[in-house]
């Protein structure tokens, strides 16, 4: 689980990667502990596959908006994706979860990410991540991987932290 909180924001994120094995994985985006996202494989929730990005107004605690970049279907996806970040502004609070499978054509996003402080060269098919980040604050970022299926099927990705408020 994901957690960081904005001026009395909970943020909770979990992210998932599909499976060989057919077991139902869950991911979403949780704020203040109201599902504003949701993700399965083999679950009642739509597949959202590839990269999901989630801009969080962190005064009001809701969702801006979401974006999915299906990373694994369309060659082009990294493109927007990248494009997408590169048009928010400092101070822009987003969380990024993958959902089935992310890394088949997300090359052309990796260094966009890696910049946001979210190095995820090394996630590989199935595999699965999640973040949140502060435009403009690399540092303050916190990221979960797990690089594979396998390690993806044994744990999903979560992770607790503190955000400083907007």
């Amino acid at each position: 689980m994901l957690c960081a909180i904005l001026d009395h924001c909970l943020i909770e994120a979990q992210a998932y990667g599909a499976n060989s094995n057919g077991q139902k994985r869950y991911g979403y985006v949780k704020l203040n502990g109201l599902a504003v996202w949701q993700s399965s494989w083999r679950g009642e929730y739509l597949v959202h596959r590839g990269v999901n990005v989630i801009v969080v107004h962190p005064y009001s605690c809701t969702m801006r908006n979401s974006k999915n970049f299906d990373t694994y279907g369309d060659r082009y996806a990294a493109r927007r994706l990248r494009d997408h970040l590169l048009g928010l502004i400092d101070g822009t609070v987003l969380v990024v979860v993958s959902a089935d499978e992310p890394s088949r054509y997300l090359r052309d996003a990796q260094s966009t990410l890696a910049r946001l402080g979210a190095d995820v060269s090394d996630v590989r098919h199935r595999g699965a991540f999640v973040f949140v980040a502060k435009i403009g604050e690399p540092w303050s970022t916190v990221l979960d991987k797990e690089p594979d299926e396998a390690s993806a099927y044994r744990r999903q990705p979560q992770v607790e932290d503190s955000f400083a408020g907007a």
